[in-house]
């Protein structure tokens, strides 16, 4: 096993049930940060099932083997950008599938550069709490800060919550000295995986916005969250958000 295997969680690139109607996929290291200070981040899709159609949260990279699992439990109806750094593989998604329509979070064409160019008669707003087609089974929150907003799911039908960077946990064993001193002063370290200190700056002027977002969260009770970047909260979903967000919210 390589030091990059090490970090990821595998088996990668394949469907793996969560709960009914409710998978993940855990996808490839991709590295993000300014130029001295990019690390490794492990990257998670989140697949929920609505009929046959498929919401496919935070894509991951479309493998042979993964379409075809992808065609044993439905068609993808609706690929989303969660936030405006959440947008890579969404091209190839879009171009896989001709009849699914791409959901951007605020700033995502302009922070993708010409990466969605070939797709862009695809994209549509991601924005605001409703007018989705998946409204009936999943709420949409909207978080929205100074650098970017992020959009949160929840699949009513389980109870399981959909997060993509408003909080990340990363375990230390999986990284390397460099990247687990940069998620340790982030405060981003499992077992107290949290917002990251650094976004966590970007929400100042809108505090109270963000402190009422994570009340209506944890006012969902959900069963389950499901993260981006580390490791997940398979149970106990309200006191994570509680655990999370201490430093914000007091319930």
């Amino acid at each position: 096993m390589t030091k990059r295997d090490r970090q990821t969680y595998s088996p990668l690139n394949t469907l793996k049930a969560v709960a009914h109607e409710v998978w993940i996929v855990d996808g490839p290291l991709i590295e993000f940060g300014p130029p001295l200070l990019r690390i490794p981040f492990s990257t998670r899709m989140t697949v929920l099932r609505i009929g046959r159609e498929l919401f496919i949260h935070s894509p991951t990279p479309l493998t042979a083997g993964l379409k075809a699992e992808i065609a044993e439990i439905g068609e993808p109806a609706w690929i989303i950008g969660p936030n405006r750094i959440h947008y890579w593989w969404i091209p190839q998604w879009c171009e896989a599938y001709p009849d699914a329509v791409a959901y951007l979070a605020p700033r995502s064409e302009q922070q993708a550069g010409d990466r969605l160019d070939r797709v862009s008669d695809r994209c549509r707003p991601l924005d605001d709490r409703s007018g989705y087609p998946w409204d009936d089974t999943i709420d949409t929150l909207p978080v929205h800060g100074s650098y970017m907003s992020e959009i949160v799911f929840f699949h009513r039908p389980s109870r399981t919550l959909v997060l993509t960077d408003l909080i990340e946990n990363f375990e230390p064993q999986k990284l390397g000295l460099f990247a687990g001193v940069l998620t340790w002063l982030g405060g981003v370290q499992h077992p107290d995986g949290k917002m990251p200190y650094d976004l966590r700056l970007t929400y100042w002027a809108q505090t109270a916005a963000l402190r009422a977002a994570v009340e209506r969260m944890i006012g969902w009770d959900p069963a389950r969250i499901i993260l981006a970047h580390g490791r997940w909260y398979e149970r106990d979903g309200a006191d994570e958000l509680r655990r999370a967000f201490r430093w914000l919210v007091t319930s």
